[in-house]
């Protein structure tokens, strides 16, 4: 839509201002970006702000998206180093870091996903100066000459050609200028933190222009790792981009730009909510500690965690203006490569690590053409093709720990002196195990003897093109009809190859029960395979399970809760040939009027898509559809029933002669998500006053749900969730220098159908997770002293989440006391900045975030190995500091 405002009321477009707890924030006009880096100044009510949010150049108010805008300025004055932050100025919007570095979700509108496990792209799109970064572990670099951050709530698959199907994240890094100049930060805050960041630019030839910036940020850990003295949750990351900007001509712009970043850095602090029998009893008599109180910082580990993260890539950007047709091309390639090695029991015995080694190499070429003619009709077109290769190698270790803490748990009550001590169980449990070994014909001190549990091997190879664009039409001044589309045809090929090492992990026990009653009873067949189970008649083989199955009568079954990690089938196979073809057409429908000067409106129906993702994970198992197990096994710590093989019935896999023992279905992969969003807005701009306002209904279908189930995740497609709710923002300037903003988010999400989840039922159930209520206000004060060209800029920003449930429960914790305790969480995050500029170029400031020390716990697992044990992250504590900042 094109502006068509007159006279002074007009002028104002929609700004909302510098405060960091905005949900639309001030940025320069395009035209100002591209002069000399201005010196700190205050926010003024006047300023117009230039998104591109539909691809093209349009003011705030003009857009009618649902956009936050952060402009590079008050990310330099909310001291927000990276996308971990930025969560603090857009309550739509929700980051989290988790078990790792890269490990980071975002969420928008209460939908997200993607975190931890690289086959899951990201329901929230993340674009960097018009590249999309597939994994949200390529997005992680400290900001740094930026000049926006746009987010887009809502699908946006019209507008952008991959994965968008619940937001967009697009940030917008600074052109190089003509003119020569830059600036130089040097921070230094609590925690030994040492942050500097510098960026300078200048031309070449008349048309030709560059830029270099970095970033380097250390700092020591929050937590400490208590029985290695070593600190834990530092950073330690630095980063470097080069651009050129080449204008042959008036009508033709190329920009060229190459990055690097790379995090080496010890991740994360966890603690115990709920310490579990396990963990108190069978840790505690192999010597291990742990921690019991959450937000000590205090850590027990028997190796230092391992995060390392390379992330570097080159785009180019081709910007062709031919009349009223622009020509634009974004060709990129990037490579991610990404490796951790952590103590996933938390705790300082010696019993599991896991390490992961994942590469994704990313070519992604994008044209479009846009036009700007004088009549009632324009357009996008745009296409977009995507070529990705993942591979991941992994692995969980044998703890020399992990053969007591299994003897601990399979020492029979019966053979245990009254009150026996730690090391009376694992006598006894050893002299059992040994017993086990004996008689299935395992290497003595075979279970758990080895090196590792599990080794996997992972590969997907996806190609995906799209054809998107949108068509406005506008029969009268200020009234503008829209009408979107995008084609998108998703292919994916993956390769799984799984090692499940441990022996007893081979061996099932129902199994073993059918075998052993065979072989004792002269007036049975002897059975030894699965076949010669099919031959007996039914009467027989009812006899045989219901015997199998009985713990009194095959006492192996106790021994059902140390097989970990199970076999299953490499894929692909005879029935599963690994491979996902999706396509989809999605649509936007929109009408939008200018009422006045200083009022619009508009509503949208649009819909979004998401193509299947594949389980990289040791959960990926054969679908229901694919094979039925069979009946009897016990619940272990897994959350896995591996009933028997020889009583299984038949099932492709069956047929095929695939089954492992210990098959248990699960998701090889989950289906495509797919959006659609009723929505109505209302943006008002006053002199001194401005407002934002959307009321939604959105909806996906098979949503893309992962749930940690305790050595692996679970991957599978809810039926339907749903968010209904509104934005509301405003910025209110009641005198000279001074800024007040406010910004309400409500949403109301619930699982409309999910009957199938690792948790039941949670049809009808609220989503965990989504805060009903989130706010933010600000308040920015700049003094001027008198003409000096001097100035003080003080602000305060406040953000505030409702109380919530963490999550809908947890799979091993909740199964066991039937969902009924769990967990909350309520933020309460105050930060404070002040800043003196200086005409001079010199800037001298103070800062603090969470000031107050606010508390809580962003997100809980269940205890790997440890039924009964909650663990989980803290968030991170007050930090605050110092800087001095040099624009020249």
């Amino acid at each position: 839509m094109r502006s068509n405002l007159t006279g002074t009321a007009g002028s104002y477009r929609l700004a909302l201002l510098a405060g960091a707890a905005a949900f639309v924030i001030t940025t320069p006009s395009v035209a100002a970006a591209q002069e000399q880096e201005p010196e700190l100044e205050a926010p003024e009510a006047s300023n117009q702000i230039i998104v591109t949010a539909s691809k093209r150049e349009q003011t705030l108010q003009e857009v009618p998206i649902a956009v936050s805008v952060t402009s590079g300025e008050v990310i330099e004055q909310a001291q927000i180093r990276d996308v971990l932050d930025l969560q603090t100025v857009v309550p739509s919007l929700r980051v989290s870091q988790l078990q790792t570095s890269s490990a980071t979700t975002f969420i928008i509108r209460g939908f997200g996903n993607g975190d931890n496990n690289f086959g899951v792209e990201p329901s929230v799109g993340v674009f960097i100066d018009g590249v999309f970064r597939s994994r949200s572990a390529s997005a992680l670099s400290d900001l740094n000459m930026i000049q926006r951050v746009e987010v887009l709530n809502g699908p946006q698959s019209t507008l952008f050609g991959k994965n968008a199907s619940a937001g967009v994240i697009s940030i917008i890094t600074k052109e190089p200028q003509y003119q020569f100049g830059g600036q130089v930060e040097a921070v230094y805050g609590n925690f030994d933190q040492k942050f500097l960041r510098g960026e300078v630019t200048g031309p070449i030839t008349d048309n030709i222009a560059w830029s270099l910036d970095g970033t380097y940020q250390q700092r020591d850990g929050f937590g400490r790792i208590v029985n290695l003295d070593e600190e834990i949750n530092d950073r330690n990351r630095w980063s470097a981009r080069g651009q050129l900007l080449i204008e042959p001509s008036a009508d033709i712009k190329i920009r060229l730009i190459a990055d690097y970043g790379k995090i080496d850095e010890i991740c994360c602090q966890t603690s115990n909510l709920v310490v579990g029998p396990l963990t108190a009893g069978a840790v505690t008599a192999v010597g291990g500690q742990f921690p019991t109180d959450f937000f000590s910082f205090d850590n027990f580990l028997n190796v230092v965690p391992v995060n390392k993260n390379e992330n570097y890539g080159f785009s180019g950007q081709l910007d062709w203006a031919l009349g009223d047709l622009t020509f634009t091309s974004i060709t990129a390639y990037r490579e991610l490569r990404n490796s951790f090695l952590q103590d996933v029991d938390f705790t300082s015995a010696d019993l599991t690590s896991e390490g992961r080694d994942q590469g994704v190499d990313t070519f992604t070429q994008e044209f479009r053409v846009s036009s700007d003619f004088d009549g009632p009709l324009n357009f996008l077109l745009g296409g977009f093709y995507f070529d990705e290769k993942i591979e991941q190698n992994s692995f969980l270790t044998v703890g020399e720990d992990l053969r007591d803490f299994a003897a601990f748990q399979a020492a029979p009550a019966a053979l245990l002196p009254p009150n026996p001590t730690g090391a009376q169980r694992i006598a006894v449990g050893n002299a059992v195990l040994a017993g086990a070994e004996n008689g299935l014909g395992i290497p003595a001190g075979g279970i758990f003897g080895g090196d590792f549990l599990s080794r996997e091997r992972f590969a997907v190879d996806n190609q995906s093109w799209s054809i998107f664009g949108t068509v406005d039409f506008e029969p009268i001044d200020g009234l503008v009809f829209t009408g979107g589309f995008n084609y998108t045809d998703d292919r994916k090929d993956f390769a799984i190859n799984f090692d499940a090492l441990d022996p007893l992990a081979n061996i099932n026990l129902v199994d073993v029960g059918i075998i052993g009653a065979s072989l004792a009873n002269p007036a049975i067949p002897d059975v030894l395979t699965r076949a010669q189970f099919q031959a007996l008649p039914v009467p027989l083989q009812q006899a045989l399970i219901a015997g199998a199955t009985n713990p009194a009568l095959n006492t192996a079954l106790a021994l059902a809760p140390l097989q970990f990690q199970t076999p299953f089938p490499n894929v692909p196979n005879a029935v599963e040939d690994g491979r996902t073809r999706d396509d989809e057409l999605t649509y936007l429908l929109r009408v939008a009027y200018q009422v006045s000067n200083e009022l619009n409106v508009y509503a949208s129906y649009a819909t979004g898509f998401k193509a299947s993702s594949v389980n990289l994970s040791r959960d990926s198992r054969p679908l229901l559809t694919d094979y039925t197990p069979g009946p009897g096994g016990i619940l272990g710590p897994t959350a896995r029933s591996p009933g028997s093989t020889f009583a299984a019935p038949a099932s492709p896999i069956i047929d095929a002669g695939l089954a492992t023992p210990n098959l248990s279905t699960g998701t090889r992969f989950a289906g495509p998500e797919k959006a659609e969003v009723y929505e109505i807005g209302m943006k008002g701009q006053w002199q001194g006053m401005g407002f934002n306002l959307a009321l939604f209904d959105q909806t996906i279908d098979g949503f893309q749900s992962l749930a940690f189930t305790g050595l692996g995740f679970a991957l599978q497609n809810a039926g339907q969730q749903s968010v209904r709710g509104f934005e509301f923002d405003t910025t209110i300037s009641p005198t000279d220098g001074l800024v007040l903003t406010f910004a309400a988010t409500y949403l109301d999400s619930v699982f409309d159908s999910f009957p199938g989840s690792v948790l039941g039922d949670l049809s009808g159930e609220q989503v965990g997770g989504v805060p009903e209520w989130a706010l933010a206000t600000s308040a920015t004060y700049t003094h001027e002293f008198g003409s000096s060209g001097n100035k003080l800029l003080t602000r305060i920003d406040y953000a505030h989440e409702s109380n919530t449930p963490i999550n809908n429960g947890l799979p091993t914790f909740n199964r066991a006391l039937g969902n009924t305790q769990i967990f909350d969480r309520e933020v309460n995050l105050v930060n404070a900045a002040m800043t003196l500029a200086l005409e001079n170029g010199i800037e001298i400031g103070a800062f603090a975030r969470n000031l107050l020390d606010d508390q809580f716990v962003t997100t809980v697992f269940d205890g790997v190995a440890q039924a009964g044990t909650v663990s989980g992250y803290p968030n991170a504590p007050r930090t605050y500091g110092g800087l001095v900042r040099f624009r020249f």
